[in-house]
């Protein structure tokens, strides 16, 4: 499933046109994006979890050549199923 097709099914499931949907969809992700880029740490109930993990600076190898790398620190989005979700799947 992409966006165009979750977007048709949010708009079908709640009555809305497709248009609303995408806005709501695309409002939804600029929002956990924006507090994620805050630190903060973003909850849905029945769904999850979204929060930013720190990534420390360390050193690496090229599987190329062999040579030693130094792979900069970063910031990465992780995410963790609740468990309405995870029950919904089994």
């Amino acid at each position: 499933m992409n966006k165009n097709d979750l977007a048709s099914a949010m708009a079908e499931d709640a009555g809305i046109t497709k248009s609303s949907a995408i806005k709501a969809l695309d409002s939804m992700t600029n929002a956990i994006k924006s507090a994620l880029r805050a630190g903060d740490k973003v909850s849905i109930p029945g769904f999850g979890t979204f929060q930013a993990k720190h990534r420390s600076a360390r050193m690496g190898r090229n599987p190329a050549t062999g040579e030693s790398i130094q792979i900069k620190a970063s910031n990465s989005p992780s995410f963790k199923a609740g468990k309405a979700l995870k029950d919904a799947l089994n």
